[in-house]
C-alpha cells in the first residue's frame, strides 16, 4: 500500500503543472500532474503535502484545502491511496537577501501575463503555470482529468476510485458510484 498526496497550487484561473520528464523508472514519465508525493513514517497528510509541496517547488503553503481522497488500481503496481488538495496562497523562497513574499505580494505575479510569473527548478521535470481551460490539452492519465473536472465543478469533498490496465482507466467510481 502507498499513501501519497497530490496538489493542484492555483492562481489566477492557472494551475502550477509538474511535466514529469525526469525521473527514472517513473510510472507518470511524460504525464502532467500537480506536486505531491510519498508519505514518510509518522506524517500526517498536511505534514506530507507541506514538505513535498516545498521540495518541488520551494514554495511555502499557507493556505490549501483537502479535497478530495482518490485510491488507484493498478496491475502489477500496488495500490495507492491519494489525499487530494487545492492552494491558493504560498510564500516564495527569498533570493538575493529579499524577503519572503506570499504569492499575492509578489510584483511578478501581480501580472495577469502567466508567462512572466516565476517557475521554481523541480528535480522530477519542469513545472510551468498552465491555464485550467487549456490543461484538457495536455498528457494527462484519464482519472486525473476526471479530478480535474471535479475540482473545478464542486467544492465539496469527493472519494474517487481509478482502476487502470496500463494507461488504459478500466473503471471510475466517485463517491461508491461507478461513473
Amino acid at each position: 500500500m502507498l499513501i501519497t498526496t497530490l496538489c493542484y497550487i492555483e492562481h489566477k484561473d492557472h494551475y502550477l503543472m509538474l511535466h514529469r520528464t525526469k525521473k527514472a523508472c517513473d510510472i507518470n514519465e511524460g504525464k502532467w500532474i500537480g506536486v505531491g508525493g510519498k508519505f514518510t513514517d509518522r506524517e500526517s497528510p498536511e505534514e506530507c503535502l507541506l514538505r513535498e509541496v516545498r521540495e518541488e517547488t520551494g514554495y511555502d503553503l499557507t493556505r490549501w484545502r483537502f479535497r478530495g481522497f482518490i485510491t488507484f488500481l493498478q496491475e502489477n503496481y500496488e495500490t495507492e491511496y491519494m489525499c487530494l488538495y487545492t492552494a491558493d496562497d504560498f510564500l516564495l523562497p527569498a533570493k538575493g537577501g529579499s524577503p519572503r513574499r506570499s504569492v499575492g505580494d509578489h510584483p511578478a505575479f501581480a501580472s495577469g501575463d502567466s508567462k512572466s510569473w516565476p517557475v521554481p527548478d523541480c528535480d522530477e521535470g519542469e513545472l510551468a503555470w498552465i491555464r485550467k481551460d487549456r490543461i484538457s490539452s495536455l498528457n494527462l492519465w484519464p482519472g486525473d482529468r476526471i479530478f480535474l473536472r471535479l475540482l473545478n465543478e464542486r467544492q465539496d469533498f469527493f472519494s474517487l476510485k481509478l482502476r487502470y490496465s496500463g494507461d488504459d482507466l478500466l473503471e471510475a467510481v466517485l463517491d461508491g458510484a461507478v461513473i
